[in-house]
């Protein structure tokens, strides 16, 4: 099983660890797979450390206490999964180019404010963890890493991303929640695979009329905004399972949101699929129709 399909095999349990949420059962994983802290003096013996999983080459230094990474590390060629969460690091050197087999790379929970450019040479990633760091942009050499699937840099400082991005083109998975971002990056129209794009609590105030580019989206989240209104273009997102809405500044919704059909019920609970609005200045009397449920708000909408 390949790591893209493992992610999306449980694409709503993804939504918490692409942004920082571990579960216990993961830490216990990684605390078996991590290397004893004495045991980080040569290559061979952090080579003992790596273990074959679903056909993968992996080596997990979770936990470590690093404040750098050891430059042994960059000896291990055949290393296909790297995880260097819920460390110490500040930096990671251009030496990480050495690791051109990468298809996993974890780097989440450290204190990284920037990323070497030469992560543009990993050519077989395709599953990034960066979030919960002090990031304030992402190296336009990202946008080489063109079999990227999976990209999360929530939880840093970002106020965008660079265009290079666009050529991300089989990206499904995104998140940037918990950022600075004002304005959806253009890029992002660009993604035309995307199948979940999380932009929570950020400062958005609206969405583009290009959103409705993304027409393969299951998963819009943008709930702790600073949103108005909903343009009519996100409502020809007809595959959108889930939209996630609340905690803006939404008083009304688009006449053509009947159109979501695959949104099917009004959901409360963070990770339930359908539509997340209550929590919205609504006005009369669309707040009053949503009591009968998303039905009787289709319907409304359809009368009208």
């Amino acid at each position: 099983m390949s790591p893209v399909e493992w992610l999306c095999n449980c694409c709503l349990k993804s939504f918490e660890s692409m942004g920082g949420r571990l579960c216990r059962e993961e830490v216990r994983e990684e605390k078996k797979r991590s290397p004893p802290r004495d045991s980080l003096t040569s290559a061979e013996k952090i080579k003992r450390f790596i273990v074959k999983q679903f056909g993968y080459n992996v080596l997990s230094l979770t936990r470590r206490g690093l404040k750098e990474v050891p430059d042994e590390l960059w000896e291990l060629l055949e290393l296909e999964k790297l995880n260097l969460s819920l460390n110490n690091l500040k930096t990671v050197p251009p030496q990480l180019s050495l690791l051109s087999n990468l298809v996993v790379l974890n780097l989440w929970g450290n204190q990284l404010s920037s990323l070497p450019a030469e992560i543009g040479q990993l050519s077989r990633l395709r599953v990034l963890f960066i979030y919960r760091n002090n990031l304030t942009e992402v190296p336009e050499e990202l946008g080489a890493c063109t079999q990227l699937e999976v990209l999360s840099v929530a939880n840093n400082q970002l106020s965008t991303l660079p265009a290079s991005l666009s050529n991300l083109s089989r990206l499904k998975k995104l998140n940037l929640s918990h950022n600075l971002i004002a304005h959806v990056p253009g890029c992002i129209y660009n993604m035309k695979t995307l199948v979940f794009l999380d932009l929570s609590c950020n400062h958005l105030e609206n969405l583009a009329e290009n959103i409705q580019s993304l027409v393969n989206l299951k998963i819009l989240i943008v709930e702790g905004n600073n949103l108005h209104s909903l343009p009519k273009a996100v409502c020809f997102l007809t595959r959108l399972e889930l939209l996630n809405l609340d905690f803006n500044d939404i008083k009304d919704v688009p006449q053509e949101m009947h159109q979501l059909l695959q949104l099917q019920k009004l959901a409360c609970h963070p990770l339930d699929k359908g539509l997340h609005i209550i929590h919205n200045p609504l006005l009369k009397p669309v707040k009053e129709v949503l009591e009968g449920g998303l039905s009787a708000l289709f319907n409304y909408l359809k009368a009208g």
